[in-house]
C-alpha cells in the first residue's frame, strides 16, 4: 500500500469515527482530496486507492491535470475547483470541470454560464462564503448570499448545490464550532427555498472533526492525504 493510500484510510477513519460520535453515518460526508500544487503522479497513487473527488485551486495547473489524465483514459473522476476564480480564467473552468465550489460573486457565476458548453451538463455551484470575516480571505457575505443564489439559481448552464467556507485557523473548538453552526443553520435555511442544495463543504484537516459534527456533508482534504502544500498564486 502506497503512502497516499494509508493516508487516504486515516482520513476515512478519521471521518467514520467523528460521524459515529454524532449518530451520524460516514456515508454521508463526501470526501475531497485538495489536490492542488501536487504532482499528477499523486492524484493517481489516490485514484488507484479508490479516490474519485479531488479538488484544485490553481486554473491552469488543474486544467493540464484534467486534461492529462483525460487522455490517459481516467474519466471517472469528479474535479471540483476550489480557489479563488478570476474572471479572466473562468472559460477553462466552466469547459473541464464538473463543480466550483468557490463562487463569490455575480460577475464569476455569469462568465461560467455563458461559457459552460451545451453539450456538458450544468456545472454545479456551491457559493463561498466568509463565515470568518477575515479581510484576506474569499467568500460573500451572509446578507448577500441570498441573492447571489437566487440568481445562479436563474442560470440554465448552472446548479446550485451548496455552500462552502473556510473556518478561522485556530485550535480553538468552541470559536470553529460557532462558524460552523452559524453556515449549517444558513445552509438549512436556504435548502428550503433551493431544494437542489445538498452540499455543506466545510472541514479541512484540522478541524474535519468539529465539521463533521456540526453537519457538513464533504470535507476537503490535502495535507492529510498528500503532505503539506506548496502554495503560490496562479
Amino acid at each position: 500500500m502506497s503512502d497516499i493510500a494509508q493516508h487516504l484510510l486515516q482520513v476515512q477513519t478519521r471521518i467514520a469515527e467523528a460521524a459515529a460520535l454524532v449518530g451520524r453515518s460516514a456515508s454521508e460526508i463526501q470526501l475531497l482530496a485538495v489536490s492542488k500544487t501536487k504532482p499528477l503522479a499523486a492524484v493517481l497513487a489516490a485514484y488507484q486507492a479508490g479516490q474519485r473527488r479531488f479538488g484544485e485551486s490553481y486554473a491552469q495547473e488543474a486544467v493540464q491535470k484534467v486534461q492529462a489524465l483525460r487522455d490517459a483514459g481516467v474519466s471517472d473522476i469528479e474535479w471540483h475547483f476550489i480557489g479563488p476564480l478570476q474572471s479572466n480564467k473562468t472559460r477553462p473552468i466552466a469547459e473541464h470541470f464538473d463543480w466550483v465550489d468557490s463562487v463569490d460573486r455575480l460577475k464569476i457565476a455569469e462568465r461560467l454560464n455563458a461559457q459552460r458548453p451545451d453539450d456538458l451538463p450544468p456545472l454545479n455551484i456551491c457559493i463561498q462564503l466568509n463565515i470568518s470575516g477575515e479581510s484576506q480571505k474569499s467568500g460573500t457575505t451572509e446578507a448577500q448570499v441570498l441573492d447571489l443564489a437566487t440568481r445562479i439559481h436563474q442560470f440554465p448552464r448552472l446548479k446550485l448545490r451548496g455552500l462552502m467556507a473556510i473556518a478561522e485557523n485556530t485550535e480553538d473548538d468552541a470559536v470553529l464550532k460557532q462558524s460552523f453552526l452559524r453556515l449549517q443553520r444558513l445552509f438549512g435555511t436556504l435548502q428550503q427555498q433551493f431544494p437542489s442544495m445538498d452540499t455543506l463543504s466545510m472541514g479541512m484537516t484540522h478541524d474535519l472533526e468539529v465539521a463533521v459534527a456540526c453537519g457538513s456533508s464533504q470535507v476537503r482534504i490535502g495535507t492529510a492525504i498528500f503532505g503539506a502544500r506548496d502554495d503560490r498564486q496562479d
